[in-house]
């Protein structure tokens, strides 16, 4: 065979790849080495492919001091002594996650939890990794030896270049990856989406399977493919290959009865037997047909997901509360929509915020119709949700991503602001969601952040050098327009307000026009949101209502 065969079980191994002549490679351009691991250039060659995995891994930049293969030499017989492997008790950190033994032989199963101990005795930091059985025991495939497989693993874990993250290692940057993966499915998955809102208590418990999917339930030869292009092209790939996992499951399931009483369990039986419907090629296919936001955005929207998840000082695995029943029964009252059509709006927002209970802050009911009482009492919070009832029982609203003293910036002319969070949408006669345009069509702008293929460096939008009304400190930079290059303003103007009127989407019409007495609006199809009109196009308003969301964990 070839030296790399130490640990492989070739009877479970795909044949092919031991069959095809040996390849060389050469290529070290960043855009050829993307198409060719792709391609697979490598997946059919078991030595080439243990040659191009330590040759990406060596290439990593890494803290200077980083354990190699001589270090676990020297600690291995003091940490795991004469112990039988399989009895050794794993560290907390790896969160009782599955430890794939993919095709591993025996030798091979046993190095794997050797090798995670000598790991947690050389990163102490590492709080909160249940990703890394599995990257272990995939890369022992490709190992010589026990301490090759160490250094590899070291290497990925000691990555210090902050534009390419890899692997999580604490339960915040976990955490807030499952938040962000499922802003992602909110905003590319939406029949899926409405899937698991529809059959799940709690949609991002679901979510946060999302690593276990490729890092324990895929077998060998699709996480093999996917992590070909993962140490080429970083984290971002894990996000795309989750994504289309979803929108296949969702496809060969859609219409059929749930297999057990647990939407997360048929979702893990789904990708172990992923075979029987969708092969690597299509998977990857699917992957990198998603016109996913650029690196830039989604590494902004990771880092407002951390901010908001240090605010609440959940940077500890814990007991999570049930998320998506923020909107509890028994203390939630409104005159325009019930508790359910509530909790199907708490399903559109962005995870962040659908941590918090939704707190009426305006009623035209109560403070009656006034344009200046609905500022004074929506001022200083960001989100808010507009929600509005016609005298026709229509009923129709907005989520908006910015506080509404933002529109003193323009003086007293009429101009837009917010970001592309924002959504508006109706719920009677049916309900319809209306995104930013730019979602979508994505061509329609071209992005300000830089190419792919190089990664930009660490951003510090988030920064908390500058005042809170600072719009680059703002929690919500997600699509902030100003990230991209628009052919034209219309297709960003979000939200507008004077002491006249209220404006909601803009370009070739308004999605929402409302008047200074909050007593009639108009609606039509806008460029911002390519909205059909929410309701009928010229309406009266019955009752209006707005919606801020409190923070329950700190009170």
């Amino acid at each position: 065979m070839d030296e790399y065969n130490r640990f492989v079980d070739w009877d479970k191994m795909d044949v092919t790849v031991q069959s095809q002549d040996a390849k060389e490679l050469s290529c070290t351009e960043f855009q050829e080495l993307k198409q060719l691991a792709r391609q697979g250039y490598w997946a059919k060659n078991h030595s080439l492919r243990a040659k191009v995995y330590h040759k990406l891994i060596s290439n990593i930049p890494c803290r200077t001091v980083t354990p190699d293969a001589n270090v676990y030499r020297d600690i291995v017989v003091k940490i795991v002594g004469k112990r039988n492997s399989s009895s050794l008790p794993l560290p907390e950190f790896v969160d009782n996650s599955l430890v794939p033994t993919y095709c591993l032989n025996a030798e091979g199963i046993g190095a794997v939890r050797k090798i995670i101990l000598c790991i947690a005795n050389q990163f102490p930091d590492i709080s909160f990794c249940p990703a890394l059985p599995s990257v272990i025991a995939l890369l022992l495939h490709y190992s010589k030896d026990e301490a090759e497989c160490f250094e590899q693993v070291c290497r990925i874990l000691a990555c210090n270049d902050p534009s390419k993250r890899l692997i999580d290692q604490t339960f915040l940057a976990f955490e807030s990856s499952c938040m962000t993966f499922g802003d992602l499915v909110n905003k590319y998955c939406q029949a899926a989406h409405k899937l698991m809102v529809a059959v799940s208590e709690d949609v991002l418990e679901v979510y946060s399977d999302w690593q276990r999917w490729l890092f324990g339930e895929l077998p060998m030869v699709y996480i093999a493919r996917v992590f070909d292009v993962f140490l080429v092209e970083g984290y971002k790939v894990l996000y795309r290959v989750a994504l289309a996992l979803l929108k296949f499951f969702h496809k060969v399931r859609a219409g059929q009865p749930m297999e057990s009483d647990s939407i997360q369990q048929d979702i893990r039986a789904f990708v172990r037997d992923i075979a029987k419907s969708v092969s690597p090629e299509r998977l990857l296919e699917k992957a990198f047909a998603i016109r996913l936001f650029s690196r830039k955005e989604i590494q902004l929207l990771q880092m407002a997901n951390e901010k908001a998840l240090q605010q609440k000082g959940i940077t500890v695995k814990q007991k999570r509360q049930n998320v998506h029943l923020a909107v509890h029964a028994e203390n939630f009252k409104s005159e325009i929509v019930s508790v359910k059509e509530m909790r199907d709006i708490w399903s559109w927002i962005p995870e962040r915020f659908a941590l918090c209970q939704p707190l009426l802050l305006f009623t035209t009911l109560e403070h009656g119709c006034s344009l200046s009482r609905f500022y004074s009492h929506s001022e200083g919070h960001e989100p808010t949700l507009l929600l509005i009832k016609t005298t026709a029982k229509e009923v129709c609203g907005a989520y908006l991503s910015t506080d509404w003293s933002e529109r003193r910036r323009g003086g007293n002319k009429l101009s837009f602001f917010g970001t592309g969070e924002c959504f508006v949408f109706r719920l009677q006669p049916e309900v319809e969601r209306y995104e930013w345009v730019i979602i979508k069509h994505p061509e329609l702008a071209t992005t300000g952040s830089e190419p792919e293929n190089h990664a930009p460096p660490a951003f510090s939008t988030l920064s908390s050098g500058s005042g809170p009304s600072d719009p680059s400190d703002r929690l919500s930079p997600f699509l902030s327009a100003r990230h991209f290059n628009l052919p034209s303003k219309t297709a960003s103007m979000f939200m507008a307000g004077s002491s006249e009127c209220i404006i909601i989407g803009g370009g070739d019409g308004q999605a929402l026009y409302l008047d200074a007495d909050l007593n009639h609006g108009r609606t039509s199809h806008c460029n911002t949101f390519n909205n059909q009109p929410l309701c009928s196009e010229s309406f009266q308003i019955s009752v209006l209502e707005v919606w801020g969301f409190r923070d329950t964990m700190n009170g």
